[in-house]
């Protein structure tokens, strides 16, 4: 039957002072806020999808922009905003056009309403990949920490017992090396989620911007740029 093991994180837990219980709570933290990160962009990821193969397949097929705003559905659509801020820059810029000689270019003028919503969109993907950036980079640095402070007070007590015995050695210091684990079981996740979801990010904004493209097109010409298959 094998001995039980008396080192663990248990047993680091019950023997740390307030730094090393510090440490752990801050990882715990990292840990938690940077899944509750990935879990939310992910849905956010992927109910932006369905809006992009929803715009993309249905408002083209529409008669006019106005019933193609009608079937983007959802109580948020950044491709139903898109739109509608092309339109009113449509509209805004006719109505200038009655009051003054000289105005900006049409194109220009759409141009520049449908970009702001374009960046909106990405700072809202931007959001949150800061945490995963920060834990990734931090949490091995913050969980070494804690096993250079638990070896620093293993080594004291066994200094004050004054025994310097193999078994009384590799006990304490293999139970603070568990800090730098449990830094690295946190980091990696959150890098790992930090590059999924940037590729992610980029192929939505890459689509966002087709679309965006494609609505200033048919407000300036009447009709969007057929792509070659």
């Amino acid at each position: 039957m094998a001995a039980e093991n008396p080192y663990g994180i248990q047993a680091l837990w019950q023997q740390s002072d307030y730094v090393g219980k510090g440490v752990f709570v801050i990882l715990a933290i990292m840990s938690l806020w940077s899944w509750w990160v990935m879990i939310n962009k992910y849905l956010d990821n992927r109910n932006l999808k369905k809006v992009a193969a929803e715009a993309e397949k249905e408002f083209w097929t529409s008669a006019s922009m106005q019933e193609g705003i009608s079937k983007l559905k959802g109580k948020v659509n950044p491709f139903r905003d898109i739109v509608q801020d092309g339109l009113q820059a449509v509209e805004h810029h006719r109505k200038r056009s009655a009051d003054v000689t000289s105005v900006i270019d049409l194109g220009d003028w759409i141009e520049s309403h449908v970009r702001k919503r374009t960046d909106m969109l990405a700072s809202s993907l931007q959001s949150g990949m800061v945490v995963l950036a920060s834990v990734g980079a931090t949490a091995p640095f913050v969980g070494l920490f804690g096993t250079v402070w638990g070896i620093y007070h293993a080594l004291i007590s066994i200094a004050i017992a004054g025994q310097a015995s193999l078994d009384k050695v590799s006990g304490p210091i293999g139970e603070a090396l568990i800090m730098t684990a449990i830094g690295l079981a946190v980091a990696v996740p959150a890098v790992l989620g930090f590059n999924a979801l940037t590729r992610a990010n980029k192929g939505l904004m890459e689509r966002v911007n087709y679309f965006s493209h494609d609505v200033q097109a048919a407000l300036v010409a009447g009709s969007r740029v057929e792509q070659r298959k």
